[in-house]
């Protein structure tokens, strides 16, 4: 067993993985993530991104093939261990807000913290800070049943990056958020990572939130394909400038 790259703190090998029917999420999967970088896992709905990032993170446990952090193989570490990888060194936004409802945002913003044994004060300090850089911290008292969809997913947000993960695996981050919402939670986000060095996944559809990225790859039906632009098609069958494209697995 070949340990990665120096300078990848993920790295990935052959994955595979099949949903419980049997049928497969991810056929073949290898990548690998620079310290601190921003990368955007695209793909149509369904291609197998949040499976790859479940299995990056160690939230479900790699069939077959190779996840290592840190050249720490993580595809051998048993559910305890796996669990305190990611409260201690990662963190996870989802598309859809889940906050603790008998808390209020700035609890639910400060619990990784606290979990991690940051005092409640200190905890509470990073909480607000990150609530009032994605405009919420007026609501930093309200309870979950108190905010909009967007606010709460606002609160998810400020909670991934309060504790400053060594990776921030963010699953289409600002789905519920219009867009103006959306500009401004990614731009918070991105510009939180970098300077912090978090490297982050990015699982997205939406070509304008890959572009954020440093890097982009795209999965189609579980496997990683690359977009290969031909040169315009002048034959009279075509009109004149039309640039075709083919996806190579």
């Amino acid at each position: 067993m070949d340990a990665p790259p120096d300078n990848d703190v993920l790295w990935a090998r052959a994955l595979h993985f099949q949903h419980e029917d049997g049928s497969p999420a991810l056929s073949g999967v290898s990548l690998g993530v620079r310290e601190s970088e921003i990368l955007a896992v695209s793909g149509p709905r369904g291609s197998g991104k949040t499976t790859l990032l479940r299995c990056l993170s160690g939230l479900v446990p790699v069939r077959r093939g190779e996840v290592w952090f840190n050249s720490v193989p993580v595809h051998t570490m048993g559910p305890l261990t796996r669990e305190r990888l990611r409260r201690d060194r990662f963190g996870w936004i989802d598309p859809v807000p889940t906050l603790v409802p008998e808390l209020n945002a700035w609890e639910n913003t400060a619990l990784p913290l606290m979990l991690r044994g940051t005092s409640r004060r200190r905890a509470k300090t990073a909480a607000l800070e990150w609530l009032e850089r994605l405009d919420i911290g007026s609501s930093a008292r309200k309870r979950p049943h108190q905010l909009m969809q967007a606010e709460r997913q606002r609160v998810c947000i400020a909670r991934a990056l309060a504790p400053a993960p060594s990776v921030l695996f963010a699953d289409e981050p600002t789905a519920p958020l219009h867009r103006a919402d959306r500009t401004h939670a990614l731009r918070t986000l991105t510009t939180a990572a970098r300077s912090h060095g978090i490297t982050v996944v990015l699982a997205t559809h939406d070509p304008e939130t890959a572009a954020l990225a440093d890097r982009t790859v795209f999965l189609l039906d579980g496997r990683r394909v690359q977009t290969v632009h031909l040169p315009p098609v002048t034959e009279t069958a075509e009109p004149e400038g039309r640039a075709a494209c083919s996806l190579s697995v």
